[in-house]
């Protein structure tokens, strides 16, 4: 499945415009208010585009009067967020990107044009453009409601379907035979996971049972944990990773997961209480977490593309060395894109992984990332280093 090579953003929230290129493992770390999250809910927004939720995320968000970039823009430029992503398949040694552009509803003499509620987004444009040979060929163009496909042979073709302004035609043209670029840029970025809201609350899924259905990866909100245990348990019969990460974060514990029946289990066996199975309905916050993140990054089947944000949240400080570890260790698997504000934890993954974490910081009011040129790629002394 392709990689991601090169993400770019503009007009969104903090982001005024940014591109910058991503690697198997990538690490931001920065304060408070400089935009890291935006970086990251960026890469999400994408994902909605290829699943066609793109415009409802947005309003979700306060609609494009809250995600809009604020500050100053040129006389006459539209008030526009942009995404991008380019993806490359090692395999074939074919380039796809990816660019979707989405604004405010169109006026025309005071009236609404097309079929639009007056404040929500509508996508204004996308393209596709592959690239296999000298040159990138286009097979998406879209220009407001009008535009082109290609099909399997090349042909230019129309959508064959009237696109709503708050549909992608990424998500509405479905048809993988006639239409295959658009189906692997599609499916490749509906397989990326993103990790951020898995809840350790009295209430959080993870301290209850869950069905027992064969899980190779990891639901973004962590509810499928205990089968994604017994997946690696009992049908890959395979828990050494798991195993060795939960004790060299707690060590003398260890994890329990029993043969599941109609729904699967597990529990915690400390080495104080070696006679006790504890529930996890009784696990602190910080284990639960932590045994989540370890439920994504050791899975079965790690999804092509795996987002992190802010991990260390209710983790003990001693606990950033051993997650930093798993994320390496993922790395090996797939990519992985941290976000994080604790400089322990983007040191100590620097240190196992060999990357060097990039900081996040705000620059006349936008974001930006420390030794990143505008032209998109980072200095080669940094990169030498």
């Amino acid at each position: 499945m392709p990689a991601v090579r090169e993400i770019e953003a503009a007009g969104y929230r903090s982001l005024k415009t940014i591109r910058f290129p991503v690697g198997p493992l990538s690490v931001f770390v920065g304060g408070n208010g400089t935009g890291k999250t935006n970086l990251y809910r960026a890469l999400g927004l994408l994902q909605t585009a290829a699943s066609g939720r793109l415009t409802r995320a947005l309003a979700a968000e306060g609609g494009m009067e809250s995600v809009l970039w604020a500050g100053t823009r040129r006389k006459g430029e539209p008030a526009r967020v942009r995404l991008s992503a380019e993806l490359a398949d090692e395999t074939t040694g074919h380039a796809y990107t990816y660019a979707v552009e989405v604004g405010l509803v169109s006026q025309v003499g005071g009236a609404i044009y097309g079929a639009a509620f007056a404040l929500e987004p509508q996508v204004k444009s996308e393209r596709l453009t592959v690239q296999a040979g000298a040159r990138p060929v286009t097979v998406l163009d879209r220009d407001g409601p009008a535009g082109f496909v290609r099909d399997e042979e090349g042909r230019k073709r129309s959508f064959g379907t009237d696109l709503l302004p708050t549909e992608t035609a990424l998500a509405a043209l479905q048809d993988g035979v006639r239409f295959p670029e658009l189906q692997i840029v599609r499916q490749a970025m509906e397989a990326w996971r993103f990790y951020h809201d898995v809840r350790t609350d009295a209430g959080s899924p993870l301290r209850r049972p869950c069905l027992a259905v064969t899980t190779p990866t990891l639901a973004s909100d962590g509810a499928d944990l205990a089968a994604v245990f017994a997946t690696l348990a009992h049908i890959r019969g395979d828990t050494v990773d798991l195993d060795a990460a939960f004790a060299d974060a707690f060590p003398g514990a260890r994890l329990v997961v029993p043969q599941p029946d109609r729904e699967a289990r597990f529990g915690v066996i400390f080495a104080e209480y070696p006679k006790r199975i504890f529930e996890p309905s009784e696990l602190s916050d910080g284990t639960l977490r932590y045994l989540a993140l370890a439920g994504a990054l050791l899975v079965y089947r790690l999804p092509p593309f795996l987002a992190l944000n802010e991990p260390e949240t209710s983790l003990h400080p001693d606990l950033m060395e051993p997650l930093a570890r798993m994320i390496v260790q993922a790395s090996k698997r797939t990519q992985v894109w941290l976000v994080t504000h604790s400089e322990r934890l983007a040191g100590a993954v620097a240190e196992a992984g060999g990357v060097r974490p990039r900081l996040v910081l705000k620059r006349d009011g936008a974001t930006w990332i420390d030794g990143l040129r505008l032209a998109g790629n980072f200095s080669q002394d940094e990169e030498d280093e």
